[in-house]
């Protein structure tokens, strides 16, 4: 297990790097009840920092699954009031979100998905208010991961339960460079990397991105005004944030209406406590005109259902092949790192602050830009070593921009 410096040292990062937090700014922590000694780390290092409140939405996946397994569905369809209003109370209050990430992957395998399905919209339309102070950056947030014994044993199911979370604990204290001298100052500089990739790309005002590999023939447009960002964001406030330890990602939105083509996944998606793996989309003008998938097809049907912008992309993001998370090997089945290994798409509501304007526009004027609108945002993983992607230029011109899943451009100015 990651010993107590270490355990100090991730939490300082995740305070000072991910939200950022200020002196007499409250904290709201999202937080497993088995990672409590290191969520009573990170609290008491912020009440150091100068926090005037922490508080911590405490979650169980075996009080989930319990619950799931159990309650009648008029449960299972509810979002109490009394949640939404204690994140739109703190989020009012200009509080920092921190939300630690660890759920195990096949928790909810053996429930009916459609029950889910019911949660997770009840859940995405109750806290859609909160959702606009993260996804326009109003408040600092950011999410990051310590290992749970289920989540590591299905990450390296040959270990025993005690020897995958020591091995998962070292692979993300290496992957969120918490192993350095100075994680903060190493974070700095691989944020300063990502400006300078973003940068290039907001230069080239590519119309489109073509995808080619192994399954995938994918052409997606990009609007008018589209902005390129990854690594660190600036909130409302002009406070600088780090929303996922890890990143290794720039992103833009693509036009709801301008996505065509087959797009295969690379990686399994955990989406909701069960697993959706080797699964294909085609997309004719923007929107998903069929599916299928070797495992988890019906989870995947809830999903696209879940509204109209479900079956649209919300996120286009690059990640070269051989990004730490990629290198190490592993599969996390926890989208907050496996997406950190590749190239990958969302389904569902893009970010508004990925559009010149969009932070100010309303839903009508975001829809004429081609901004898709959904009350889910879910990420898949679609790199590889095979995949090449080429920008297409205001004059028609072609170029490339990855080869062999690494950049073809030159974001590193070597």
């Amino acid at each position: 297990m990651a010993d107590q410096k270490t355990k100090e040292k991730y939490a300082e990062l995740a305070l000072r790097t991910g939200v950022n937090l200020q002196e007499n700014q409250a904290l709201m922590i999202n937080a497993p009840v088995e990672g409590a000694d290191f969520t009573r780390i990170v609290a008491k290092k912020a009440y150091e920092m100068g926090a005037k409140d922490v508080h911590i939405n405490w979650s169980d996946d075996e009080l989930t699954l319990l619950k799931y397994e159990n309650a009648p569905d008029e449960v299972i369809e509810n979002f109490p009031d009394w949640r939404v209003n204690l994140y739109e109370s703190y989020a009012e209050d200009g509080a920092a979100v921190l939300s630690i990430h660890s759920t195990n992957p096949d928790l909810l395998k053996d429930i009916d998905s459609s029950r889910v399905a019911k949660a997770n919209k009840a859940s995405s339309q109750a806290m859609k208010n909160f959702r606009q102070y993260t996804m326009n950056d109003r408040i600092t947030w950011s999410i990051i991961a310590i290992p749970t014994g289920d989540w590591a044993q299905k990450v390296f199911p040959d270990k025993s339960r005690d020897d995958a979370q020591a091995s998962l604990w070292d692979a993300i204290v290496s992957i969120v460079r918490v192993d350095r001298d100075d994680p903060i100052a190493a974070w700095d500089a691989h944020n300063e990397m990502l400006r300078t990739a973003r940068e290039i790309l907001n230069r080239k005002t590519y119309q489109k991105l073509i995808y080619k590999a192994p399954g995938t023939d994918l052409e997606i447009g990009l609007p008018e005004g589209h902005i390129w960002k990854g690594g660190s964001a600036a909130s409302e406030q002009g406070t600088t944030f780090n929303p996922n330890m890890p990143t290794e990602e720039v992103f833009s939105l693509p036009h709801k209406y301008r996505v065509n083509g087959t797009v295969a996944s690379t990686k399994p998606l955990n989406y909701g406590g069960s697993l959706i793996d080797n699964f294909s989309l085609t997309f004719k003008d923007g929107k998903v005109v069929d599916f299928n998938a070797e495992q988890g097809e019906e989870t995947l049907k809830h999903l696209l259902e879940t509204d109209e912008g479900a079956s649209r992309l919300g996120e286009v993001a690059l990640v070269p092949h051989e990004s730490p998370v990629s290198q190490s090997g592993l599969i996390f089945y926890n989208t907050l790192f496996d997406e950190n290994a590749s190239c990958h798409i969302a389904l569902g509501k893009a970010y508004p602050t990925n559009l010149k304007g969009g932070a100010d526009m309303d839903d009508d004027a975001l829809d004429k830009h081609g901004v898709n609108d959904s009350l889910t945002h879910v990420d898949f993983m679609i790199g590889s070593a095979d995949l090449d992607i080429d920008g297409v230029l205001e004059d028609g011109t072609t170029e490339a921009v990855f080869r062999n899943g690494t950049w073809a451009l030159n974001v590193k100015g070597e």
